[in-house]
């Protein structure tokens, strides 16, 4: 299957954003999913990002963007301003968890988070071999990972149950980024390599 722009996650959350939705991008990169999701649903969309150099290509790619840092909380955006808030790959890499997620759900109607499932099969393997695990989700080296967590579908659903977090959707997509069809949680927590979640809470 081919994905867009080689990141199956993008295509999940594409299908959960409506045209002309307001979305905001939290650790957008160089705006690659904001510029896919402004071309191809209309969006209106902001990105955050805290790498000078990516800000530097968002903005050459034409996102409205700006540079701060998620882990001191998104202060700057008033309650319910946006109907996605979007964290793509980037919840493994931030300390304050449960505040980015609160602060998420404040300021977006929605909140859609994908991660890396270091339960993956092929992760558990490569630790029982006695290393690391390096893949097309955790593409980093041990010494040179931004990653400060690693967990796994079920320690997420748990953390969402304790939040009160209400999971709308999921999405559980293998190395090649076909979607894992099981039934059971246990199993999708072996097979799946990433995962893609739609939150919302109890208002």
């Amino acid at each position: 299957m081919t994905h867009t722009l080689g990141r199956p996650d993008f295509d999940v959350i594409a299908a959960w954003v409506e045209p002309g939705h307001r979305v905001l991008d939290l650790g957008c990169g160089d705006g690659t999913l904001l510029k896919y999701l402004i071309d191809s649903r209309g969006v209106r969309g902001v990105g955050v990002e805290i790498d000078d150099a990516n800000v530097l290509a968002a903005i050459k790619n034409g996102i409205n963007i700006i540079q701060g840092n998620l882990e001191c909380g998104l202060d700057e955006f008033a309650d319910q301003a946006f109907d996605h808030v979007v964290l793509s790959r980037t919840l493994q890499t931030v300390r304050h968890t449960e505040g980015i997620l609160r602060e998420m759900l404040r300021v977006g109607r929605e909140a859609v988070v994908s991660f890396p499932n270091f339960a993956y099969w092929k992760n558990l393997r490569s630790v029982l071999d006695g290393r690391m695990p390096v893949s097309e989700d955790l593409p980093y080296q041990w010494y040179d990972s931004p990653n400060v967590r690693f967990f796994t579908l079920l320690d997420f659903e748990d953390l969402c149950t304790k939040m009160g977090l209400i999971i709308r959707e999921r999405s559980i997509l293998d190395e090649a980024g076909n979607p894992v069809e099981c039934t059971e949680s246990r199993d999708v927590n072996f097979l799946g390599s990433l995962a893609v979640y739609r939150l919302t809470r109890n208002r």
